[in-house]
């Protein structure tokens, strides 16, 4: 003795159940379709230059240019010890010439 109302829910509950079964076979379709072509597979490949130059050879002027400012860092830390010694020895004579050697006014 099911009411008319309580009918009808069944209905819209099985027409509910009906719905979604078809939207998942619909996609699971769509699914096995995307997977079934095959796409184009294109094999890449690194872009070389032709005239780029061999890896060792890379290395080596890498190892030439560290060498040449090592040498450039020694010349320069060369020169500045020397100019500081200079500038020393100078400021210690005139440090002398001003204590022992100018003469003293002396204020009377």
């Amino acid at each position: 003795m099911t009411s008319e109302s309580d009918r009808q829910k069944e209905l819209e509950l099985r027409e509910c159940l009906l719905r979604e079964r078809e939207v998942e076979l619909r996609l699971r379709e769509m699914e096995t379709s995307l997977h079934t072509t095959n796409a184009a597979f294109h094999q890449t490949v690194k872009h070389q230059p032709e005239n780029s130059q061999k890896p060792w050879m890379q290395k080596v002027i890498l190892g030439g240019k560290l060498f040449a400012l090592g040498v450039v860092t020694l010349v320069a830390v060369r020169i500045a010890s020397v100019l500081a010694g200079f500038i020393i020895v100078a400021a210690l004579g005139w440090m002398s010439y001003k204590l022992f050697l100018e003469s003293k006014k002396t204020n009377l």
